[in-house]
This record gives structure tokens, C-alpha cells and sequence, in this order.
């Protein structure tokens, strides 16, 4: 247990508050152990989780699905470095997707927005004749 990390430390050197940290031990994404006191002490390892977590976040990913993908990494040692790469690996289609989708906003900010006239039924820029209302209720063009 001496080489084991208080909340307190963990909190200190991830940069997460205490509170968020039960929180992901509440929802299984890190464990702990319980000292004889009853307080948590965290493998040093946690920290890479937490990490990835944070990251994960980052990106999109609700908890489930940073639960999921936590859940792929080997149980009976520490995660290696390889480990980490091939599951994060998992996630460069969907930060390419979240990339292309901001330059679209991007873009339909500096046509839309930049030209003044937020007419989105006489648009010739973005919508001409009105296309984009054919296709259905709603921002058709940020919906896909």
C-alpha cells in the first residue's frame, strides 16, 4: 500500500478534481483499493487511465463508450504503451469526422454569417432555390 496514490495525489497530478475521480470509480472506468483506514489508494497506473479518459473526452466519446473501450485493455497487467496505441488507434476515423465537421461549420460561418443576409430560404450561396428546405425540417446541411 506505500506505493499506492492517495485520491488526493491522484487528484493533484491528473488535474482532476477529487469528485470527478469517485465519479469514474462509481461508473468502473478506474478501481481502487481500500486502505485500512477506508481510504482509496490508486495503483500509479490509474493515472494513464485517467489520462485517457480525459483525452477521450476530448474527443467525443460519451463514458459509455470510453467504459467499452477501457474494457478491451488486458486485466491481468498493466497496460503497455502498445496496449494504449492500439486502442486509441480505435479513434482516428472518428476525430477525422469531428475534423471534417469543423471545417464545415467553419466554412458556413464565413459564407453564411459573412455575407449578412442569414436567409437561409434565398441563399444563393448555400441554399439557392431554396434546396435545403426539400430536404426536410431543420439545419439539413449541418444534419447531413
Amino acid at each position: 500500500m506505500d506505493s499506492m496514490l492517495t485520491i488526493t495525489d491522484v487528484s493533484r497530478r491528473s488535474g482532476v478534481a477529487s469528485s470527478a475521480l469517485r465519479y469514474y470509480e462509481e461508473r468502473g472506468l478506474i478501481t481502487s483499493e481500500r486502505a485500512g483506514s477506508g481510504h482509496r489508494r490508486y495503483h500509479r497506473s490509474v493515472l494513464r487511465r485517467v489520462a485517457f479518459i480525459i483525452f477521450a473526452q476530448r474527443i467525443g466519446l460519451t463514458l459509455e463508450e470510453i467504459g467499452a473501450a477501457l474494457g478491451k485493455l488486458p486485466a491481468d497487467h498493466v497496460p503497455s504503451r502498445q496496449d494504449w496505441s492500439r486502442l486509441s488507434g480505435e479513434w482516428a476515423k472518428r476525430i477525422d469526422e469531428l475534423i471534417e465537421e469543423l471545417q464545415r461549420l467553419r466554412s458556413g460561418l464565413t459564407e453564411c454569417i459573412g455575407c449578412g443576409c442569414l436567409s437561409m430560404d434565398r441563399c444563393r450561396l448555400a441554399n439557392p432555390a431554396d434546396v435545403a428546405g426539400r430536404k426536410g425540417p431543420g439545419p439539413r446541411y449541418w444534419l447531413g
